[in-house]
């Protein structure tokens, strides 16, 4: 089974939780002989942002001009990521909550792949249909305060927006989430907070060798 880490947090992991989370996983799973893992990491790849530039590129492709420098980056970034989506079973996302919402490049990764005819489509009636139900996700988020209360919840645009992309419009079915929350917000349970979660993602990891195992 092939498993896509898509890592969305370039924080070293005694600074940021996410990215102790992504590195608690990939520790937990990476003795899973049937699962064949790949890391992509938002930080690291070159993934210009998404705008007219792509636009520009598809218009140079299907006339056959030529293409600048970034309009050629762009179409390989483009590829890459969805040649990644394409080939995972599963996709777990490693990622915070930054500025109530997800990080820029990880925006930027999910703008390469939402595209019609590869992840959903319509049918002649106009209904959207989803093209990815075959695939599974696993969301690890770390957020510094309490988003799961009645009042705050609709504030948080981080895991609502993954859902609603990966499950709702692309079709996947999300297997697990691991949320910690609140570790900044109570600094003097803070230490606390992180373990119980990361003995949670653990769990997940576990979980996911041995359903497949």
């Amino acid at each position: 089974m092939n498993v896509l880490v898509v890592k969305a947090n370039n924080r070293p992991a005694s600074e940021g939780v996410s990215s102790k989370m992504y590195e608690t996983f990939m520790e937990e799973i990476k003795g899973a002989e049937n699962l064949n893992i790949t890391t992509y990491d938002v930080f690291e790849e070159d993934m210009p942002y998404f705008g007219q530039d792509l636009f520009n590129a598809f218009g140079k492709t299907e006339s056959g001009a030529e293409l600048t420098d970034v309009e050629q980056r762009l179409l390989a970034a483009k590829q890459k990521a969805m040649d990644a989506l394409s080939a995972a079973d599963v996709v777990v996302f490693a990622f915070p909550l930054w500025n109530l919402t997800i990080p820029a490049k990880l925006q930027t990764f999910i703008d390469y792949v939402y595209a019609a005819g590869f992840a959903f489509k319509y049918s002649p009636e106009g209904e959207m249909i989803q093209l990815m139900t075959d695939k599974k996700a696993i969301f690890l988020n770390a957020r510094g305060g309490v988003y799961s209360t009645p009042e705050a919840a609709p504030m948080e645009m981080s895991v609502n927006y993954m859902r609603n992309v990966f499950g709702g419009v692309f079709g996947m079915d999300i297997i697990d989430e691991v949320i910690i929350e609140g570790h900044n917000a109570a600094p003097d349970q803070a230490e606390a907070i992180i373990q119980e979660g990361l003995e949670r993602v653990k769990e997940a990891a576990k979980k996911l060798a041995y359903q497949h195992a």
